[in-house]
């Protein structure tokens, strides 16, 4: 039997209030608890065969065209390559959550981490991603947070 997580003592003795309205005004310990609806769908999604990978123009528009066409609002973009022969890894910071990636052009592999809740649409955040980047492989997994 696994030992009882000191975060789950915490989020019971703790109020949240989110500061974006598109993800609950205010969260409650009774509002935390595991529910039917998730809070949020998360997609893991791994991109093999691309192409591009270490272009921090084509990641950023990328990041940005995937969190428009999801509907989710867009509050700050940072993309950072790294030296030489190195990839790039970006994080569009959203009001309903994030879209992230690393890559590594060497293997013509990306990582994407897709997270929003309220009216967002994540899966078409994959969708617009796969169209830029044309895997010929895609790993994906979905995740409902919060249930």
């Amino acid at each position: 039997m696994c030992p009882k997580s000191p975060l789950s003592e915490h989020r019971k003795s703790t109020v949240l209030t989110s500061v974006d309205s598109n993800c609950n005004n205010t969260l409650s310990p009774e509002s935390i608890a595991p529910s039917s609806s998730p809070a949020g769908m998360h997609y893991i999604a791994d991109f093999w065969g691309c192409s591009d990978l270490d272009n921090t123009e084509t990641i950023e528009n990328a990041l940005v065209q995937a969190a428009d066409i999801a509907g989710a609002v867009l509050l700050h973009v940072h993309v950072h390559k790294f030296s030489g022969e190195g990839g790039v890894t970006g994080v569009a910071l959203l009001a309903e959550s994030h879209i992230s990636v690393h890559t590594w052009p060497e293997f013509d592999y990306a990582a994407f981490d897709v997270f929003m809740c309220g009216d967002a649409l994540p899966q078409k955040a994959i969708e617009r991603l796969k169209s830029i980047f044309h895997p010929k492989r895609v790993e994906l997994k979905e995740i409902p947070r919060g249930q």
